[in-house]
């Protein structure tokens, strides 16, 4: 129940990922409709109703089995993905791929540590241009000094990301075969492309 479903947008772009618990919940309120292979689409009572094969994700329910759905089209919803992109740590850590900037170590996440490149004490703000991920060796070597204080080299130059960090790590990780026809198309010229204001 807590595996991925893309969600598309009324135009059919992708705006999002949600758990199969959610993407049913949708369906069940008459919010989305599942897509398949073929494009057709499917309200909840449809869907309920088409045979599962044994090589097909599937949920038991008190009504019967009913298949997975992969890729779900929000019906009212066409507005595109906000533009800003949230200061989080999350998409901090995402930003970085989840790695040391000072190491490169990928560590568990519960081992990484966000790290003001200019501490604040000296004058650093909270910015995505001066907050990096570290593994909790790298921070505590660094200490409160900038990275030339400590010896130590920065990977990469932090900066704002132009799309949200997670919504790249989902394209470069595509996890179902349903979804590609969905990304394939729009990831280079989509999601790269600036919005105007």
């Amino acid at each position: 129940m807590n595996s991925s479903v893309l969600v598309l947008n009324r135009s059919y772009l992708p705006v999002h990922v949600t758990s199969v618990r959610r993407a049913f919940s949708l369906l069940y309120q008459g919010i989305a409709k599942v897509v398949d292979e073929q494009y057709q689409t499917f309200d909840f009572d449809a869907w309920s109703q088409l045979a599962v094969a044994r090589d097909m994700d599937a949920i038991g329910t008190s009504g019967g089995t009913i298949r997975v759905p992969r890729v779900i089209v929000l019906v009212a919803f066409d507005r595109l993905p906000k533009r800003h992109v949230r200061f989080s740590r999350i998409n901090l850590m995402a930003r970085d791929c989840f790695q040391c900037q000072y190491c490169s170590v990928k560590p568990e996440r519960s081992e990484l540590n966000l790290d003001h490149v200019v501490p604040r004490a000296l004058g650093g703000r909270s910015t995505w241009e001066n907050v990096v991920t570290s593994c909790v060796a790298c921070n505590r070597r660094k200490g409160g000094r900038t990275p030339r204080q400590a010896h130590m080299k920065l990977g990469k130059k932090p900066e704002r990301p132009r799309w949200t960090p997670l919504m790249n790590l989902m394209f470069s990780s595509v996890r179902y075969k349903e979804w590609r026809p969905f990304l394939s198309i729009v990831d280079a010229s989509y999601w790269n492309a600036e919005l105007a204001d």
